[in-house]
């Protein structure tokens, strides 16, 4: 089992007597930290399915006006 020796004037910090890491022990903390990384997460969804929506879109008018060229052409 792994110990922890508390970090001076930081209280919700501790070492790791084996691996020697500082570990952050606020429970507060991580659980803000992984909400941000869900949130940041969920934004880059949303643009990326955004980007796609144009990006369909643009591609939808370039083979509209190319088939109302060749219309225009027989004409």
């Amino acid at each position: 089992m792994t110990d922890y020796i508390k970090v001076e004037e930081h209280p919700k910090l501790a070492r790791d007597t084996y691996s020697r890491a500082i570990i952050n022990t606020d429970i507060h903390a991580y659980e803000a930290a992984i909400k941000r990384s869900r949130s940041v997460n969920q934004q880059k969804d949303t643009m990326r399915d955004a980007v796609r929506d144009i990006n369909n879109l643009k591609s939808e008018m370039h083979e509209i006006k190319s088939l109302l060229l060749k219309l225009v052409d027989r004409e």
